[in-house]
C-alpha cells in the first residue's frame, strides 16, 4: 500500500512520523484540562474523545472515550478495532466530506501543545529475554561462548514478571536507584546507589484482548490478540542484578522503571511490513510454531545526550527484525500454564541487539562489561549511564512512499538520593 494522502497536510511529508498509513493511539491534554484520548496525524492530534462527545465519531451505544485510557476501545475487539481505523482513514483523507473536514478540523490540537499520558492502564507486565544475539552477548560476558545460551533457550521464550507500576510515559525523570551491591573482590554486600545504570532497547507489546483463566491460547490466537507496539526502556541496574539474580533472576534490578513511548503503534498499521523470524537451530514444539510472519522490519536507534551537550550521540542502531522470538510467541507462552491475560497487559521484548556491535542494544553489551567504553561526540565515553545523561529511543518501519513512525521514548538520569529513606 503507498502512501495515503490526508488533507491535513502535515501528515503528507516526506518521512513524516505520522502519516494517514500510520494513525497511532495516544492519551494528552491542554493547560490543564482532562485526559483525552487522541490519534496522531502529522503534526496534529485529533480530539477523538471530543467527535465522540460532539455525536459525529459513534463507537457504540456506551461512549467509549471518556476514561482517559484506550483499554474500553481494546476491550472492544478486532473488528471494531479495523473499522474505526477504516473511518479515521476516510475521515482524514482526501475525500473526505465537508461535514467530516469541519469536524476534524474542530478537533485537531498541535502536538507542540499537548502534554502525554500514558496511554493504557496496565496491571500486568512481563519481560521477555527474546533477542538471540542479546542474549549470546551477556552470556558470553559471564560464561564463556561455549556456554553463553542456558539449555532451554533455543526451546521456549524466557522471561520474568515485572512491576507494572514502574511504566512511566517518555519524559519522566528517573532516579538512579539505591540496592545491594557486592564486587567479586568484597566479602560482603552494601547498601549503596547503582553504579553501573544501563538502558535496554526494546518494544512494548500492548495486549488488546483476554485470554481465558486456565486455557492457553495458540501462536494464531495470541496475534489477533495484540493491538499494538509502543518503544520502551527497560531501565537496568546490573550491579544489582548480578547480586540478586541467583537463583529467581532480576527483582530490584528491573524494578526503577520501564519507560515508554506516548503512541501505541498498531498491528493494522505494521500489517504490510512483516517478516518471519530467523530459521530454527533446533525445531519448536508445535504449540510454539508460527503460521506466517509474526516480526517487523522496524529500525531502531538509541542516543545519548550528556548533561550540557549540544546534541545527543548516536550509539546504537538495530531492527526489530532481529529477535528470535516473535510477540504472538512470547504471549502465547505466556498463557500455557493458564494464566490469564488482561485487557492493557505489556510484555517486554527483550533487548533488540543485531549482530555487529553498532547494533547492541544495551550499554553492556556496546562497552562490553564495561571494558570497552563506548565514545560521545565531544570526546567523552561512557561504560554505564552517568548522572543527568538523557537517553533517547527512536523507531520507524518504512513502507511504500512512508514511515510508520513511533516517536520518541526519552528518560533523564537523575543522581541518587543522598538519603533515600529522608522523608521516613
Amino acid at each position: 500500500m503507498p502512501l495515503l494522502k490526508s488533507w491535513v497536510e502535515s501528515a503528507n511529508a516526506p518521512n513524516g512520523q505520522f502519516p494517514l498509513n500510520n494513525l497511532p493511539y495516544g492519551v494528552f491534554s491542554t493547560s490543564g484540562d482532562a485526559r483525552r484520548c487522541g490519534v496522531a496525524i502529522g503534526d496534529q492530534i485529533l480530539d477523538v474523545t471530543a467527535l465522540e462527545q460532539d455525536a459525529h465519531l459513534s463507537i457504540s451505544d456506551d461512549p467509549v472515550f471518556v476514561a482517559s485510557s484506550w483499554n474500553a476501545f481494546m476491550a472492544l475487539g478486532p473488528e471494531v478495532w479495523r473499522s474505526f481505523r477504516a473511518r479515521l482513514q476516510a475521515m482524514l483523507g482526501t475525500e473526505a466530506s465537508q461535514a467530516d473536514r469541519e469536524a476534524c478540523s474542530g478537533a485537531l490540537v498541535p502536538q507542540a501543545d499537548a502534554t502525554m499520558h500514558l496511554p493504557v492502564e496496565t496491571r500486568g507486565y512481563a519481560d521477555f529475554y527474546g533477542c538471540r544475539n542479546h542474549a549470546f552477548n551477556v552470556g558470553t560476558m559471564f560464561r564463556g561462548p561455549d556456554n553463553a545460551l542456558p539449555p532451554n533457550y533455543l526451546h521456549l521464550p524466557i522471561a520474568y514478571s515485572g512491576r507494572a507500576s514502574s511504566i512511566v510515559i517518555s519524559g519522566t525523570e528517573i532516579r538512579r536507584p539505591w540496592g545491594q551491591l557486592k564486587a567479586p573482590e568484597e566479602d560482603a554486600p552494601r547498601f549503596a546507589p547503582c553504579e553501573r545504570f544501563d538502558f535496554e532497547l526494546e518494544l512494548g507489546v500492548i495486549v488488546g484482548q483476554p485470554s481465558e483463566f486456565g486455557r492457553p491460547v495458540s501462536v494464531a490466537k495470541a496475534d489477533e490478540m495484540i493491538f499494538g507496539y509502543v518503544l520502551l526502556n527497560d531501565w537496568s541496574a546490573r550491579d544489582i542484578q548480578t547480586w540478586e539474580y541467583q537463583p529467581l533472576g532480576p527483582f530490584q534490578a528491573k524494578a526503577t522503571a520501564n519507560t515508554i513511548s506516548p503512541w501505541i503503534v498498531t498491528g493494522l498499521a505494521l500489517e504490510p511490513l512483516r517478516v518471519s523470524t530467523p530459521e530454527r537451530e533446533k525445531p519448536l514444539l508445535p504449540h510454539l510454531q508460527e503460521p506466517g510472519p509474526m516480526l517487523y522490519d522496524i529500525d531502531l536507534e538509541v542516543l545519548l545526550l550528556p548533561d550540557g551537550a549540544d546534541h545527543p550521540t548516536t550509539i546504537t542502531q538495530s531492527n526489530y527484525s532481529e529477535m528470535y522470538y516473535s510477540a504472538p510467541q512470547n504471549l502465547a507462552h505466556h498463557t500455557t500454564s493458564g494464566c490469564p491475560i488482561e485487557v492493557g497487559d505489556m510484555l517486554g521484548s527483550g533487548t533488540i541487539s543485531g549482530t555487529t556491535r553498532k547494533s547492541r542494544g544495551s550499554l553492556l553489551e556496546l562497552s562490553w562489561g564495561g571494558t570497552e567504553p563506548v565514545e560521545i561526540d565531544g570526546g567523552i565515553t561512557r561504560s554505564f549511564i552517568e548522572d543527568n545523561d538523557t537517553i533517547i529511543m527512536r523507531g520507524s518501519a518504512r513502507g511504500d512512499g512512508y514511515l510508520v513512525g513511533f516517536g520518541q521514548c526519552t528518560g533523564k538520569v537523575l543522581a541518587a538520593y543522598a538519603d533515600p529513606y529522608s522523608r521516613d
